[in-house]
């Protein structure tokens, strides 16, 4: 009897023992899966990331703004912007005003290559390799521009294509009108080349209006542009007065009328 009955005592107490241990396993369970869903739900509550829009580069605001490695500046008028021997390490771009660029030789001589104006660039040379300036730069009127250093310009021609075609566009039509000043130069009389350079002061085939009254110009500076003398200027200025072309009094007013001596043969 003692046996058999410490017999059921065992089979009891492992019972118990096995009841037991499945509690404990179903407790864990529960506990492991109330956790997976607790995990769960902070996952599908977690905010997505939201990609980051690059806002699209505008030409015309970079050019009208100052920013990293470029700068607004304002000159006054006949203010010099560099000299000809200068070194040569940013890109300017013309806000407002107008540039004249100018040669000396040896023996002192100057020569204007160029007047520019509102939407043009100048100073490009570094681009290519150049170290110091070719030319002098002196505003002919209050001028402001965008100064850009040369590896922010470098940067953005190689970054951004519609710069870079904006740039290379103005590059050609410039190099064109070279082109045509060399020609106008070897072919055409002084008179003629005197009305080119008007019409081309007052910016007449550049896009938009073009503008009836020049910038500052004096007689002396026309003469060095178009290679003759001042009193050969002051001759014809006064012709085209009298037939109507252009008005002269101080202030210089183009009229389309002459593009008649440029186009006439």
């Amino acid at each position: 009897m003692q046996v058999r009955a410490r017999g059921c005592v065992n089979r009891q107490a492992l019972f118990n023992i096995e009841q037991c241990a499945e509690s404990n396993c179903m407790l864990f369970c529960r506990m492991v899966s109330s956790a997976a869903r607790r995990a769960s739900v902070k996952v599908s509550r977690s905010p997505q990331k939201r990609k980051l829009r690059i806002p699209a580069f505008e030409v015309q605001s970079f050019l009208d703004s100052a920013g990293l490695r470029r700068k607004v500046a304002e000159f006054r008028g006949k203010e010099t912007v560099f000299g000809q021997g200068d070194p040569a390490k940013s890109v300017m771009y013309i806000q407002e005003g107008g540039v004249k660029l100018s040669v000396v030789n040896e023996t002192g001589k100057e020569a204007v290559v160029a007047i520019l104006g509102p939407g043009d660039f100048f100073g490009e040379g570094c681009l290519a390799g150049q170290s110091v300036c070719m030319a002098t730069a002196t505003t002919i009127a209050v001028t402001t521009m965008l100064v850009i250093e040369k590896t922010e310009m470098i940067r953005v021609l190689h970054e951004e294509h519609e710069f870079s075609d904006r740039f290379i566009a103005y590059m050609l039509a410039r190099n064109i009108r070279v082109e045509e000043d060399l020609i106008d130069q070897l072919f055409n009389s002084s008179e003629k080349r005197l009305a080119r350079t008007l019409l081309l002061l007052a910016r007449y085939g550049a896009q938009g209006q073009p503008q009836k009254v020049l910038p500052k110009v004096s007689q002396e500076m026309l003469a060095e542009m178009i290679g003759t003398t001042r009193s050969r200027v002051n001759y014809f200025m006064n012709k085209f007065r009298k037939l109507g072309f252009i008005q002269y009094n101080g202030e210089i007013h183009v009229n389309n009328s002459l593009l008649s001596v440029v186009l006439h043969d």
